[in-house]
């Protein structure tokens, strides 16, 4: 999701102007003032003036007649020149990474085309969501390879919804394709749209205000017209009007054509998680049919899909090229930094959370991926062509660390478990011993009338997350101040041991780093902590089917999506918050057994926690051994 216009909607504060099917005064001063900047830049920078040729809004046309449109910067001369390609649907004359991108492109000699995917802004044809983006993908890069002032090579590049497109071209295999930056983008459509099986609500932001808009200029609707007069519109009526609404089918704004609503919303929810109306968003499988070099980039802190998706693509493109002829390598690399969703949060241009990890943090993303097309689109060695295949930042010490796979090798599983309340409010135990003999449980009542409400901010990034303490409606366990540090890198296996008395339940599980002073920090997106109880046979490749629960049978619900690499420093305490809802940022399961998509009918739960010797609920961590001169750290008990 977003980037240009997020997902994650509350962390895009500064809106483009709009901008529609003709280039409006302020985006033809922009280029001119990019086409101005170039000469002076370079000569700062102690390079030659490098001036540049832009067109605006040319004709590609596809393979069925319909036209996309899109902006070519190029050196000025007649080339030929590589060329790289972004296809975005967020207007490609918003977006002032991709300007400055670019810019810097341009000085390394390379041509930029930035193209409005179908249904989008000056392209024609209607929109659906990644449904076109495979063939639309395949049919640009070689008509771009085609023209006389690219030497056919080619590369693409962008971020979130552009970086899908780009998998979903290189899918099927355009013979000019040579290196890919998918950043920040999914493995699977169907886990960023339902992790864990739980429709994501802030894709009802991204439907409203990233998409909707456009549609209902498209085609004279009525409701607002620009990203800015959505974003207004969502704060004025506020998110509960749009999230809280059930059936969630039932959402005017959301569901009704005449409304200017996006019809995929609609799609979306009525093809549940484990339809096979989403098979053509799974890339897993087909990584054999990528033959383009591929960097692979997101954060321990961007929406959940992304982080899988970064790693799940990374590992998926190294076994397909296991058997290739020596000397020609995976042609893959993965980096893992502390980030949340967007360019800007890379490169520190903004704050991500309330957690700070100094400037150790912060990556020159646009000469990361210039670094890349030069190595894999040109042939030029560089400082990538020795990097190690893995590069990941490990928040607490704010250190980056070079690995040869992932997890790191050197990572043991360690296992958490949790016990028996202590006394008064306390957190109940959280230990590396295993439960002694006999029954022992902990609950709380769900009720999904009454949900655990997400904390403020805890979307964008680390967010102080301490006013989530021991109630009715959740609970909480946490270890003894540490007594040396400990760093976990890698996924993390939570194995929970759940009974209730309602036909289905979602379990979140979320792993917080809770300082001395008492400042307790999430390490990952939420959409990385739930499962949905019904969905856990999806999840584990045993059925297309729901599975519902049986009324006080104990089931083992396991999470394998959580995923971060953190120190947790001496004196620091481990907590582990369990509860049923994450509202309003997560739908809210019913607890009937039906889908809130049809159904508005709630009912609350009784959920049970076991942790006994038979029933030993537990996380599993990756941990790091001690480094030299930290003999202290490692895998002996906390």
């Amino acid at each position: 999701m977003t980037h240009r216009l997020p997902p994650r909607l509350s962390r895009c504060l500064d809106w483009p102007p709009d901008r529609r099917r003709a280039p409006s005064l302020a985006w033809t001063l922009a280029c001119c003032l990019l086409l101005l900047l170039c000469p002076a830049v370079a000569a700062a920078e102690g390079k030659a003036e490098a001036p540049v040729i832009f067109e605006s809004n040319v004709a590609v046309p596809m393979r069925d007649g319909v036209i996309l449109r899109a902006d070519i910067w190029r050196p000025a001369g007649s080339g030929p020149f590589p060329a790289l390609l972004c296809r975005t649907p967020y207007d490609k004359t918003s977006d002032h990474d991709e300007l400055r991108f670019a810019r810097r492109a341009v000085e390394r000699g390379y041509a930029v085309v930035i193209q409005d995917v179908r249904g989008r802004f000056a392209s024609g044809g209607e929109y659906q969501p990644h449904r076109n983006e495979g063939h639309d993908g395949f049919d640009s890069i070689e008509w771009l390879a085609a023209q006389k002032w690219c030497d056919r090579r080619v590369g693409t590049f962008g971020l979130s919804y552009p970086g899908s497109a780009q998998w979903l071209a290189a899918l099927e295999q355009p013979p000019h394709l040579k290196a890919m930056a998918p950043a920040m983008t999914y493995a699977s459509l169907r886990r960023a749209i339902y992790p864990g099986g739980v429709f994501d609500m802030d894709w009802t932001r991204w439907a409203l205000v990233a998409m909707a808009p456009d549609q209902r200029v498209r085609k004279h609707l009525p409701g607002p017209k620009t990203g800015r007069e959505a974003w207004l519109d969502w704060r004025s009526r506020g998110a509960e009007y749009f999230q809280g609404h059930l059936p969630l089918l039932t959402q005017p704004d959301l569901t009704q054509p005449k409304s200017g609503a996006p019809a995929f919303y609609a799609d979306w929810l009525r093809h549940p998680f484990g339809d096979h109306w989403w098979d053509y968003g799974d890339l897993a499988g087909h990584y054999g049919r990528v033959t383009a070099a591929v960097l692979n980039l997101s954060g321990w802190h961007d929406d959940s899909f992304a982080a899988h998706g970064a790693i799940a693509n990374f590992l998926g493109l190294l076994a397909a090229r296991k058997s290739q002829p020596a000397g020609t390598g995976p042609r893959t690399l993965l980096v893992m930094g502390p980030w949340s969703h967007g360019i800007p949060a890379i490169t520190g241009e903004r704050d991500y959370g309330t957690r700070k990890f100094d400037t150790a943090a912060h990556l020159d993303y646009d000469a990361l991926v210039l670094d890349f097309m030069d190595l894999y689109v040109r042939g030029q060695k560089n400082r990538l062509a020795q990097a190690s295949p893995v590069r990941y930042f490990v928040m607490g010490d704010n250190q980056w660390h070079d690995a040869n796979s992932w997890p790191p090798v050197e990572a043991k599983p360690y296992a958490i478990h949790l016990g028996p309340r202590r006394e008064g409010r306390a957190p109940s135990h959280l230990s590396h011993k295993a439960p002694a003999p006999g029954p022992a449980s902990s609950s709380f009542v769900a009720d999904p009338a009454k949900p655990v409400r997400e904390i403020p901010g805890s979307e964008e990034g680390p967010t102080d997350q301490r006013l989530l303490t021991p109630h009715g409606d959740l609970l909480l366990f946490e270890t003894r101040p540490l007594k040396r540090k400990m760093t976990v890198a890698g996924p993390i296996r939570a194995e929970i041991y759940v009974s209730t008395d309602a036909p289905d339940l979602d379990l979140y599980v979320k792993l917080l780093d809770v300082a001395a002073d008492g400042t307790t920090y999430n390490l990952m997106d939420s959409g990385a902590e739930v499962l949905r109880a019904s969905e856990r046979g999806v999840l584990q490749g045993q059925t297309r089917a729901r599975q519902l629960l049986e009324p006080g049978q104990v089931y083992r619900l396991d999470l394998d999506s959580l995923l971060t690499a953190n120190t947790f420093h001496k004196g620091d305490r481990i907590r582990v918050v369990l509860c049923a809802s994450w509202f309003p940022g997560m739908s809210r399961n019913l607890q009937t057994g039906k889908d809130e998509a049809f159904s508005g009918v709630t009912r609350p739960a009784v959920i049970t926690i076991h942790h006994d010797a038979e029933h030993p609920s537990r996380l599993i961590l990756p941990l790091l051994p001690a480094q030299p001169g930290n003999p202290k750290a490692g895998t002996t008990p906390p």
